[in-house]
């Protein structure tokens, strides 16, 4: 019941992996155990008064819609802090389909943690789907194209390594975990430095981590490859434009599209040549996915 939490920016021919985090969800406890108080205040007073302390029950928790699952690991977490004895069994896994009306998992244990945990549980666990269905959406329209979608920062607080886990359920890639992964040259750098020259030397004067530059037109398209940057952005450029870049390009860098992208837009800028487009709405404009726990089976312990 482990989730693959490290993190690394996506290598490809050009960039390297940057540092990673436990692949373990010590460093994700904190915000289960937040989550748990915030919800369960001074107690669970109608389980507490309704279910004997005693009873054990099994739970399933059930997808409503079809879905790409993401986060089982953090959806068991949350009931072993409330019962250490309880079980938590995968049916689907992380990054598989769970089609409406299937059996996604199935909770083993004390009725009280089942009941106080569920609510968590499946925030988390409908976040991080819902998450990993509107990554799948993208990743399919640039199927065959050799373009890989990237996620943003654009996370909930606190969130950002499980949301950024759950577009790779998903088939996405992610783009910098945090600002000191990977320098990004935007127009407000641009202009404080006084040119993308400047910028990037004072980047790599200070440090050697791998540089992006977002340009607005072919004059910064042509400067930013003269100073062999790892990445090129194309922020809000049209399909004709991205068309002309990847053609000055040639493929001498990497070149990745942002900018509003829609699943249709996405399928007509993926056909351009394009090596990256990066999503923000998979991770700020997404819709959670459908599940819910059902209890099937209660006894006595």
């Amino acid at each position: 019941m482990k989730c693959d939490l490290t993190f690394g920016i996506i290598s490809r021919s050009k960039l390297p992996e940057y540092g990673s985090l436990s692949n373990n969800l010590e460093t994700e406890e904190k915000n289960i155990r937040a989550a748990l108080e915030e919800d369960v205040g001074l107690g669970d007073v109608t389980t507490n008064s309704v279910v004997p302390d005693d009873n054990v029950s099994e739970a399933l928790i059930i997808a409503k819609e079809d879905t790409v699952i993401a986060g089982h690991c953090v959806a068991g977490k949350t009931f072993k802090l409330l019962d250490e004895d309880i079980r938590y069994e995968t049916v689907i896994s992380d990054g598989d389909i769970a089609r409406k009306g299937e059996t996604v998992s199935r909770v083993v244990g004390r009725t009280r943690a089942i009941l106080t945990g569920e609510r968590v549980a499946l925030n988390f666990f409908q976040r991080l789907s819902g998450i990993a269905t509107a990554t799948k959406k993208f990743v399919d329209a640039v199927h065959g194209t050799g373009v890989v979608i990237l996620d943003t920062r654009k996370t909930a607080p606190g969130l950002r390594t499980l949301e950024k886990y759950a577009v790779r359920m998903g088939g996405g890639q992610n783009h910098r975990l945090d600002l000191g992964e990977m320098a990004l040259i935007k127009e407000n750098h641009i202009a404080a430095a006084g040119s993308i020259r400047e910028a990037v030397k004072r980047i790599r004067d200070r440090s050697g981590v791998a540089i992006e530059v977002e340009v607005k037109n072919v004059t910064e398209l042509e400067e930013a490859i003269e100073e062999n940057v790892d990445r090129i952005m194309l922020d809000n450029w049209n399909i004709d434009n991205t068309r002309k870049a990847v053609a000055i390009v040639h493929g001498r860098v990497l070149l990745e599209a942002s900018g509003n992208m829609t699943i249709e837009r996405a399928a007509e800028v993926a056909r351009t040549g394009i090596d990256f487009i990066s999503v923000g709405s998979i991770t700020h404009s997404f819709a959670s996915a459908d599940l819910s726990l059902l209890i099937v089976e209660r006894r006595g312990r």
